[in-house]
Formats: C-alpha cells, structure tokens, sequence
C-alpha cells in the first residue's frame, strides 16, 4: 500500500467498488476526461472514498465524492494523506 493514490489504484478501487474496468494507463493519459464518461458516479466514488477511509485509517474529504474527474479526486486524495488533514 503506497501513502499516496495512483491512478492504477483507483482504476482497482473503481472495479472493486462500482464494478467498472477502466484502463489505468488510459486514465492516467487523460486524467481531466470526467468520472461520467467512465459510468462511475457519486454513489459509486463514496463507495471508493469509504475504502480509502478504512485502508488509510482516516477520514477523507467531506466532499471527495463530488470530485469530477480521477485528477481533481487524486490530488484531493493525496493532499489529505501527506498533509495528514
């Protein structure tokens, strides 16, 4: 487990949680193409943000669930696990 959310992790995250396969090296290459686009929704990333909260033992951001694209989630992700807030 890595202190920090990649996107190879939350294509994982979005198979296990929401039941979408996603190809991480695609995402990765068009990080600003929107959650919609890849059917995920904001039902389906609180499912992810809630694993996140019990695999890093911490609250994530109020709103990580409305983020609308794997760039804006991963840097909200991200800033909250090095900042620790």
């Amino acid at each position: 487990m890595t202190a920090h959310l990649t996107f190879d992790e939350l294509a994982t995250l979005m198979k296990a949680c929401a039941g979408l396969t996603v190809d991480p090296a695609e995402m990765a290459s068009q990080p600003d193409a929107t959650f919609a686009g890849y059917g995920l929704d904001s039902l389906g990333l609180l499912g992810i943000v809630g694993e996140l909260e019990n695999r890093y033992g911490r609250p994530m951001p109020v709103d990580a669930e409305k983020s609308k694209t794997p760039r804006e989630f991963i840097d909200l992700i991200n800033s909250t696990l090095t900042t620790g807030a």
